[in-house]
């Protein structure tokens, strides 16, 4: 009989495993340094506009908006930053792949995710209607799209491990 795979998010008896391939780790932490020099770069990025959403949709209301980015971008690139380093530390060369990880290495996993599924839904114009399916293999964005398709499937994983 055949062995069921491992999921690639799991919860344990001592905290969450990742089980990753090589080349899907490699991946994830190629982007996750794609996305600190994004945060870590001009803040008109465009890409970066789901990242730090408008917070007064009111006309009228873009001096408060202005002032609120201007004094919470700092805390919220800190807080992904951190985030991000934490990533790093769980998946990076110098990490130990057998220790399990904990629900706040996991937690931070999950923002760093979600972030880069919004930098790159933003570069896509991805909406809530659209249906990867809609993709074909020839479109020019492709890869793009199962790129997106890829962090939202890991994305789930690490939300039902959390959840078990």
């Amino acid at each position: 009989m055949a062995r069921k795979p491992k999921p690639p998010v799991e919860r344990t008896k001592s905290g969450f495993r990742l089980n990753l391939q090589n080349e899907e780790r490699d991946l994830v932490l190629r982007l996750m340094g794609e996305l600190r020099a994004l945060l870590l770069g001009p803040n008109e990025d465009h890409r970066l506009r789901r990242l730090f959403p408008t917070a007064y949709h009111q006309p009228g209301d873009q001096a408060m908006d202005d002032e609120y980015q201007r004094l919470m971008r700092e805390d919220l690139v800190a807080s992904r930053l951190t985030g991000l380093n934490l990533v790093d530390e769980c998946l990076g060369e110098t990490s130990d792949d057998s220790a399990p990880l904990s629900e706040a290495q996991l937690l931070a996993f999950v923002q760093a995710l979600n972030g880069l599924r919004l930098v790159l839904g933003t570069m896509l114009d991805v909406g809530e209607d659209d249906d990867p399916e809609d993709i074909g293999d020839d479109h020019p964005l492709a890869g793009e799209h199962h790129l997106y398709g890829f962090l939202s499937w890991l994305l789930d994983w690490c939300i039902r491990a959390l959840q078990s």
